[in-house]
């Protein structure tokens, strides 16, 4: 039958992208479904465009305030077009390179464009073109979520696409305020970001702290450091209205902390979190079944009620202990591949997954929060070091942050790692890696660290659990 496929796959990001070469290489056929750019949300609107101008923002903001006693501050004049530009060169190319370039006849990979919808069990509508595959992976993802705030239907608004390349929802110029409704790692990225070249940031968070699923020190240090730097944040803040102003700003109303306060901006930003893309495609029709949070049910080999369905990356939330984020997709992508096509009924080990903020400086986890711990009957010890018991810390003038460090008491065992450092998305590896073989707190302190590396925090950490840190000398255990 034409356009019959051993593996049909809805989406085209990296776990459909994962799951498609795996397929080839067993030798199979697979077609992908795309109903906006190829690649999905990493490469064109999220992961790669952010990293890429947050890095920008990064040396303007250290030209204007050096770290260093001796070293005069630089203002740098920041052309945002030519910013966006070579913003857009960059995802092109990788595109091109990590995507386009593998979609080639001797793969036995096509691409269909357009919105993918199930017409049954095992067939799939894409505009004009009808599919059907032998086996289906849902890899659809997910889109930022719109809350029911009054008056948001009325006005202009952006989310976290406001980075997606070549399309309508793309920003092209630097606004000079931003009003951020939210304090996940995209508004805390993208405000830090908009303030260090030079737009004046109000972050509004309706929980008591930001990133409140993290470690409180780490709440507490990031907050510190945003705010110090200039950040406006502002916690306990439940927007309950919107509208625009006769000038063209955006005002928001809020119940902050019981009293209600109004903030303006010229642009708003709603990133209030994501939901699966899971609404129609058909997926009612077939009987798939979903969570009440709209995400795609699984078992641990990543296969749905129906047996020959399956689903994986960020559509599947946080079920099997998952975590939304492009390696964890597809890392999935491959094992969903060889399950459906190969029987190798691999279960998915969703224990240790490394998580990264690139705020600067970044925070990094890996493991579980001590509340986590105690939540799971297991006697804990946390220990928490401020950054300047690190030496690299010190040496480079960037003291500002933590490293903590989850143990189980009785076995001693690492169960989780938290750090706000520069450099902790390099370092918590260190640390994922020690997790990953069931390492102890000894490993750690008997672990040769380079001097002076941030990496030392780890150890250093660990060390605490016997001794006060801040007597120790250089490299001392």
């Amino acid at each position: 039958m034409k356009n019959h496929f051993d593996m049909l796959i809805l989406g085209s990001g990296s776990t459909a992208f994962a799951a498609a070469i795996r397929a080839a290489e067993l030798g199979k056929t697979a077609a992908m479904t795309e109903m906006r750019t190829l690649g999905g949300t990493c490469v064109n609107r999220g992961c790669l465009p952010s990293k890429n101008l947050i890095e920008a923002a990064r040396i303007v903001w250290e030209a204007a305030h050096p770290r260093y006693p001796g070293l005069t501050s630089v203002k740098m004049e920041v052309n945002f077009a030519k910013l966006i530009t070579q913003k857009q060169e960059v995802v092109e190319v990788y595109r091109g390179k990590k995507y386009q370039s593998i979609l080639t006849d001797e793969d036995n990979i096509k691409v269909f464009d357009g919105k993918a919808e199930l017409v049954d069990a095992h067939t799939v509508r894409v505009g004009e073109a009808t599919l059907s595959g032998d086996q289906i992976l849902v890899a659809t993802g997910t889109r930022p979520v719109i809350p029911p705030i009054e008056g948001l239907d009325s006005v202009p608004y952006l989310t976290s696409d406001l980075l997606t390349t070549g399309e309508a929802l793309e920003l092209t110029e630097l606004p000079e305020s931003v009003l951020i409704v939210g304090a996940g790692y995209i508004a805390l990225e993208l405000g830090q970001m908009f303030h260090r070249f030079g737009t004046k940031v109000t972050i509004l968070e309706r929980s008591q702290v930001i990133l409140p699923h993290y470690e409180p020190e780490v709440s507490d240090a990031l907050t510190f450091i945003l705010r110090n730097e200039g950040v406006k944040v502002v916690t306990e803040a439940q927007v309950t209205s919107v509208a625009q102003k006769s000038n063209g700003e955006i005002e928001a109303i809020a119940n902050v902390g019981g009293r209600t306060q109004t903030f303006t901006a010229q642009k708003l930003v709603i990133a209030t979190g994501r939901e699966p893309n899971t609404d129609g495609i058909g997926l009612e029709k077939v009987g798939v079944q979903l969570n009440e949070r709209g995400y795609i049910k699984v078992d641990d080999e990543l296969q749905t009620n129906i047996p020959h369905i399956w689903a994986a990356g960020d559509v599947i939330g946080t079920q099997t202990d998952s975590q939304p984020a492009t390696p964890v997709g597809a890392h999935d992508g491959v094992i969903v591949a060889k399950n459906a096509l190969a029987g190798a009924h691999q279960k998915v080990d969703h224990r240790v997954i490394p998580r990264v903020i690139f705020t600067d400086p970044q925070v990094a986890v890996v493991g579980q929060t001590d509340k986590e711990v105690v939540g799971s009957g297991v006697r804990c010890w946390c220990g928490t070091i401020p950054l300047e018991y690190v030496p690299r810390a010190g040496a480079t003038h960037q003291t500002d942050g933590i490293a903590k460090i989850v143990i189980d008491r009785d076995t001693q065992e690492v169960k989780g790692v938290s750090l706000v450092m520069p450099n902790a998305g390099e370092v918590i590896h260190e640390a994922a890696m020690a997790m990953r073989f069931h390492a102890k707190l000894e490993d750690y302190i008997d672990m040769i660290h380079v001097y002076p590396t941030m990496a030392e925090a780890l150890k250093i950490a660990a060390i605490s659990y016997f001794k006060d840190p801040a007597k120790l000398s250089c490299c001392a255990e």
